[in-house]
């Protein structure tokens, strides 16, 4: 009996090591960010990477390339093998504006060079304006532009991207000058709007909202058609006679192109499935300010297209290069 005991109990024992066994033995998949981390896209890449390994049985983790916007991750995820185990998640700005702006700099093509895996997050971008220039939406911000034409800016985490273009959007719906102040990411930009370095942000609304809801600022409007379900007391540009509606943001999945499809379609089905607890879509909007929303890979390239459609146009007609 003693014996039998423990055999079973080595048995087991056996059991419970071998799937650990094997999943040590996996090698890592690694999601490639092109921003630091503890920033907007950092967290929601952690939000749903932090959940793959149990479904995929192996290892994932996240790896941090911050610089150029994006595009020494990009490179990185194209200089890798097309074996399905390194994967690039990026806002929509990355690929959009490095595949516009830079020309010459930039030597791949985001629909030619890589293949869309699934989208995985909506929200809006908004503009913040300081406590201290006294107003409280869009309206009274452009008489105070008008009225201080040599203190009014608007910062943006860069030049060349989707904050600095809608800005430049924003200035000319409403026949005003407006110059861009870049900075080198969202969180010294947002350090100085509260505290009141610089008059006006555009920015993801996680940097914002927090400081708008303690009074430190004042988000004046949201770069959207309709109002966020995230935030439905701020008003959009639009319904305060400003047509500036493009500033949607999204964050996708992406692999270099080549990768097998049953790789793709694996973690485009993992990713899914991350997307439909409970505690994620939680962590998401009440932390995050962003919103669940899955897109196969097929939908995110439709919708990459459709962006890119829209900005070619704007971003030739403002003459902007990248330095």
């Amino acid at each position: 009996m003693k014996l039998a005991r423990r055999q079973l109990l080595a048995f087991t024992a056996l059991a419970l090591a071998v799937p650990g066994a094997a999943f040590a033995q996996k090698p890592p998949i690694r999601v490639v960010v092109g921003f630091p981390p503890g920033g907007a896209t950092d967290a929601i890449a952690r939000a749903v990477v932090d959940r793959l390994p149990d479904i995929l049985g192996q290892p994932v983790i996240v790896e941090n390339k911050p610089g150029a916007g994006g595009r020494i991750a990009a490179d990185a995820v194209l200089a890798a093998p097309a074996d399905g185990l390194t994967f690039m998640l990026a806002p929509n700005a990355t690929p959009t504006f490095l595949t516009l702006v830079p020309g010459h700099i930039v030597r791949w093509h985001i629909l030619k060079d890589f293949t869309g895996v699934a989208s995985i997050a909506s929200y809006p971008l908004g503009m913040g304006v300081a406590a201290n220039i006294g107003v409280t939406n869009a309206r009274e911000f452009i008489e105070w532009v008008r009225k201080n034409p040599n203190k009014a800016s608007y910062g943006t985490p860069g030049q060349g991207g989707q904050n600095a273009f809608l800005g430049e959007q924003l200035a000319k719906a409403a026949g005003i000058e407006l110059p861009m102040t870049p900075y080198k990411g969202s969180p010294p930009m947002v350090t100085d709007l509260v505290g009141g370095h610089v008059p006006s942000a555009i920015s993801l609304m996680d940097g914002l909202m927090v400081h708008h809801r303690s009074g430190r600022i004042r988000v004046i409007g949201v770069f959207t058609k309709k109002r966020s379900p995230l935030m439905p007391d701020i008003p959009t540009f639009a319904e305060q006679g400003l047509d500036v509606t493009a500033g949607e943001g999204w964050t996708a999945m992406w692999a270099k192109a080549g990768t097998p499809g049953t790789e793709v379609q694996r973690m485009q089905a993992a990713v899914r499935q991350v997307l439909e607890i409970p505690e994620v879509r939680e962590l998401m909007i009440k932390r995050l300010w962003a919103y669940p929303s899955y897109r196969s890979g097929a939908d995110t390239e439709a919708a990459q297209r459709a962006e890119l459609a829209y900005w070619e146009p704007i971003i030739k007609a403002s003459g902007f290069r990248a330095q």
